[in-house]
């Protein structure tokens, strides 16, 4: 699993049936020191996580098994969970109820 921040959704009507219907978050993963990578992805989100968000996500066939349940579904990353908090040691990276990040 990685951590990242949703920076926004991608619309897509017209798709692969075997895509379904779930929605599709813009993402940055976010680095060791709990900074945005330059590199923008885009995300299974079946939780609906908002922008501004930290979520962790997973891929390859992590991702496909959690979207579908089958992995047949053509996804290589998917948001798995929606972040209250990150700290390590002294430090916290982000607090989701002060937006603190």
């Amino acid at each position: 699993m990685r951590l990242a921040k949703v920076i926004g959704q991608v619309v897509a009507t017209v798709r692969s049936e075997r895509l379904g219907m779930d929605k599709l978050a813009l993402i940055k993963f976010i680095d060791q020191d709990g900074k945005e990578e330059s590199s923008v992805m885009v995300a299974a989100d079946r939780l609906g996580a908002g922008e501004g968000e930290w979520v962790l996500v997973v891929g390859g066939s992590s991702a496909r098994m959690s979207v579908e349940g089958t992995g047949q579904t053509p996804v290589d990353l998917s948001i798995v969970g929606i972040i209250d908090e990150v700290t390590g040691g002294s430090t916290t990276w982000f607090q989701k109820s002060q937006r603190r990040y």
